[in-house]
C-alpha cells in the first residue's frame, strides 16, 4: 500500500509525454498544450501610445508650472499616427490606443482640461511628465518567450498569439483514452435494468472529465464479469488508445477481475493508495497504453481521477504547471478521522467576513454522488491527522467548473 503523496509521484515518474505535435490556427488552439517556445516577432505595443482620452503634450512643457494654454494641432484617433513632431507649448487631441506623436511623452486626461477652441488650457498640477502613456513593449518584447512550451491554452493564450499575428502554432497531439465500465450489475441508460441492476454513471462522469481536459474519449461500453471479454476489450482499447479507463473490479471480491485481466496482458505496477475514498485502484500498462483501473463507487472513481489520473494525463500532454490550485479554508463544522489514510471529502467553500470557509456536502459515502453536485470543492484531510475541529484550517481544492 502506497501513501498518496508517494502514488501519484510514482505514477507520474513512469508517464512519458507524447512526442506527437500538431500545427493549429490559434482559434482552434483551446485547451491544448503548446509543443513550442513562442518569440514575440516585434514589441507590443509597437510604439508608445495613449492610455487615456485626452490631450497628449511635452513634459517638459509642465515644468513652467501654473495653467499651460496650449494650441491643439492635430487629433489622432486609434490606428491612425501624427509624424510631425510636438513642438513647445503644442498638444495633440489624442484618443485611447493612439500613438504618440513625435515629441509627446505625456496625456492629460480630457476632463482635467478646458478647451478653448483650437487651444487648451491645462493646469501643470492636473499631470506629471510621463502619465497616461503605454511604453513601448509594455506588454511583450520583441524576441521575449512570451509563452512557454508545456503551456496550457486558455483563452488569453489564444488572444496573446492573436496579437503575435501567427496563423499556426504547435501543440502536443491530442491524447485518445479509452473508457469502459466492468460489472454485470451495470447497464446502459436505457437499456431495461434488473432489479439487482444499476445504470451507469462513472462512464459519463469520466467522459466529462476527460472533454474538460481537452482529450478525446473512446467509449468502449459497458463489459460484464468475464475474463474473456475483459481480455478482449482490454487488448481492443491499448490498441486505440494511448490510456485506458476502467471503473470497477479492483477490490478483492469473487468477481473483481481486473487486476487479474491487467497482469495476464500487461503489467500491475501497484493497486492500493492509503486514501479515501478510492483506496482500492490499480495502475500498469498494456503495450503502450498506460492503464488506470478506478473503483466502481462514484466518487471514488471521479476522485481518483482528480487526483491521480488527470495529473497523469497532464504529463502525458506536456503541460509543465499541472498542480492544481489549492488553498486554505476555515471549516465551519467538526470532522471524525483516523489517522492513517489520506481523505478527500466533498465541501462547499464561500468567502465570508473573515475569510475563505468550508464545510462538508453531508454524508460522505463513496456512493453518493450527489456529495459531487452540491459540492464545489474537495477537503484535503492529511494522512496523519485525526479529528478535526470546527474553525480548524484545511486544504481545499475547487473543482474546475464549480
Amino acid at each position: 500500500m502506497f501513501a498518496f503523496e508517494e502514488a501519484r509521484q510514482r505514477v507520474l515518474e513512469g508517464v512519458t509525454p507524447l512526442a506527437d505535435r500538431e500545427s493549429l490556427a490559434p482559434w482552434h488552439t483551446l485547451g491544448r498544450i503548446l509543443a513550442e517556445d513562442i518569440r514575440a516577432p516585434f514589441d507590443i505595443p509597437s510604439l508608445p501610445n495613449s492610455a487615456r482620452d485626452g490631450y497628449a503634450l511635452r513634459g517638459s512643457d509642465l515644468a513652467a508650472g501654473g495653467t499651460l494654454h496650449l494650441r491643439v494641432v492635430a487629433e489622432v484617433p486609434a490606428g491612425s499616427y501624427y509624424e510631425r513632431e510636438i513642438g513647445a507649448g503644442e498638444a495633440v487631441r489624442i484618443l485611447t490606443g493612439a500613438p504618440l506623436p513625435p515629441g509627446a511623452d505625456t496625456v492629460v486626461m480630457q476632463e482635467h482640461v478646458e478647451r478653448v477652441g483650437d487651444f487648451v488650457d491645462v493646469p501643470a498640477t492636473a499631470v506629471k511628465p510621463g502619465d497616461n502613456v503605454r511604453p513601448r513593449g509594455e506588454d511583450v518584447e520583441a524576441d521575449a518567450v512570451v509563452l512557454e512550451q508545456g503551456t496550457l491554452i486558455r483563452p488569453q493564450e489564444m488572444g496573446l498569439l492573436a496579437s503575435l499575428g501567427l496563423t499556426r502554432v504547435w501543440v502536443t497531439r491530442c491524447p485518445r483514452v479509452a473508457v469502459l465500465s466492468t460489472g454485470n450489475e451495470v447497464v446502459e441508460p436505457g437499456n431495461p435494468r434488473g432489479p439487482a441492476q444499476i445504470f451507469d454513471s462513472n462512464r459519463y462522469s469520466l467522459i466529462g472529465l476527460l472533454q474538460l481536459l481537452g482529450v478525446e474519449a473512446v467509449d468502449i461500453g459497458i463489459v460484464g464479469d468475464d475474463a474473456g471479454a475483459l481480455r478482449q476489450a482490454f487488448l481492443t482499447a491499448s490498441e486505440r488508445a494511448d490510456a485506458i479507463l476502467t471503473s470497477g473490479g479492483v477490490s478483492v471480491g469473487t468477481y473483481d477481475l481486473v487486476k487479474d485481466v491487467l497482469a495476464e496482458v500487461g503489467s500491475i505496477d501497484f493497486w492500493r493508495v492509503k486514501m479515501r475514498p478510492g483506496g482500492p485502484q490499480a495502475y500498469g500498462r498494456i503495450g503502450q497504453a498506460y492503464f488506470f483501473g478506478l473503483p466502481g463507487n462514484p466518487v471514488s472513481a471521479m476522485v481518483v481521477f482528480l487526483e491521480m489520473v488527470q495529473p497523469a494525463l497532464w504529463r502525458l500532454m506536456g503541460r509543465k504547471d499541472w498542480e492544481p490550485v489549492r488553498f486554505k479554508a476555515r471549516l465551519r463544522e467538526s470532522i471524525r478521522k483516523r489517522p492513517g489514510l489520506m481523505e478527500f471529502q466533498r465541501g462547499i467553500v464561500s468567502y465570508a467576513e473573515h475569510g475563505w470557509e468550508v464545510a462538508t456536502t453531508g454524508p460522505q459515502g463513496s456512493g453518493i454522488l450527489r456529495s459531487m453536485v452540491k459540492g464545489n470543492c474537495l477537503i484535503l484531510l492529511e494522512e496523519q491527522h485525526g479529528d478535526y475541529a470546527a474553525g480548524e484550517e484545511v486544504w481545499v481544492e475547487p473543482f474546475a467548473m464549480s
